[in-house]
């Protein structure tokens, strides 16, 4: 038996990441935020969802890539860890993708810094490589 996954795609600069669809709430288009005074730069602000405060967390922050243009507008995948609620901002939304786990590998050793401890791994697909984000690990800065 053949062991899949569906993963939600989103993209960062020239990267191609995932996300187990699972983990996924719901995609919204970019909100305003508020800012938090003495947080740490990779919180992107707290926007409103519906009543509920949300953390915003900046993957271009946390994943050391260079910052958005100021006329960029980011995506909010809406994210559920445990009992957290919380948004990671990306650049643009992909699809859902059945991924099958025997083209799973270890994080490339080309990823350094940061970006390899946040990344569980990879999957080759035909056209790119998509990194499987470890999500309990980005947000660990806010816990």
């Amino acid at each position: 038996m053949i062991d899949e996954h569906q993963c939600c795609t989103f993209f960062l600069d020239t990267l191609f990441f995932g996300v187990e669809v699972e983990t996924v709430q719901e995609i919204i288009r970019y909100q305003a935020m508020t800012p938090v005074p003495l947080a740490p730069p990779e919180v992107g602000g707290l926007i409103n969802l519906r009543g509920q405060i949300v953390t915003a967390i900046d993957l271009r922050r946390r994943l050391a890539l260079p910052p958005y243009r100021a006329d960029q507008e980011p995506y909010n995948v809406v994210t559920r860890i445990d009992d957290d609620i919380v948004s990671l901002l990306v650049d643009e939304v992909g699809d859902v993708l059945d991924v099958n786990e025997a083209d799973f590998e270890p994080p490339p050793e080309t990823l350094t810094g940061s970006m390899r401890h946040l990344i569980r791994g990879a999957y080759k697909l035909e056209d790119r490589l998509l990194l499987l984000l470890d999500v309990e690990k980005v947000v660990d800065l806010i816990s």
